[in-house]
């Protein structure tokens, strides 16, 4: 018997976390250049972070594993420092010309942006030939 259900389970979570993942660079970006925020100081750059979960109650029970799924653990602050720019012009400026900009690097963001959405791209095709082999499955009786 052909079971796809605990594989579809694991590619459906692991779409699902790489969507957070996509939401919270395009965040980052959008955020690149904000200098005061709610709590008055720059924007920080937020990383996912992910974590395994293996079917425990599969294998409890004896048989075999029924696959692992990722989800997001956690999104975390980056703790790197802002990156004081001179722009004496600048609302946000102190008394020597220096603004404190968020610590984000936007070519990086978007190396992360194309690695989560190419990572989203092969767990679609997953679920796009899982349904392929089911239909196949299902045709061989009508043979």
């Amino acid at each position: 018997m052909l079971n796809l259900i605990p594989g579809i389970q694991s590619t459906s979570s692991a779409l699902n976390a790489e969507r957070i993942r996509m939401d919270v660079v395009s965040q980052n970006i959008s955020n690149a250049q904000v200098t005061k925020g709610p709590d008055g100081k720059p924007y920080q750059r937020q990383q996912v972070v992910f974590q395994t979960v293996l079917d425990a109650q599969v294998q409890e029970a004896g048989g075999a594993s029924g696959g692992s799924t990722v989800q997001v653990a956690k999104i975390v602050t980056d703790q790197r420092p802002p990156i004081l720019a001179y722009r004496p012009g600048h609302p946000d400026a102190d008394a020597r010309g220096m603004v404190a900009m968020p610590n984000i690097n936007v070519h990086e963001e978007m190396v992360d942006l194309i690695a989560s959405s190419r990572s989203f791209e092969a767990n679609l095709a997953v679920v796009k030939s899982a349904r392929s082999m089911a239909m196949q499955s299902l045709s061989i009786g009508k043979r």
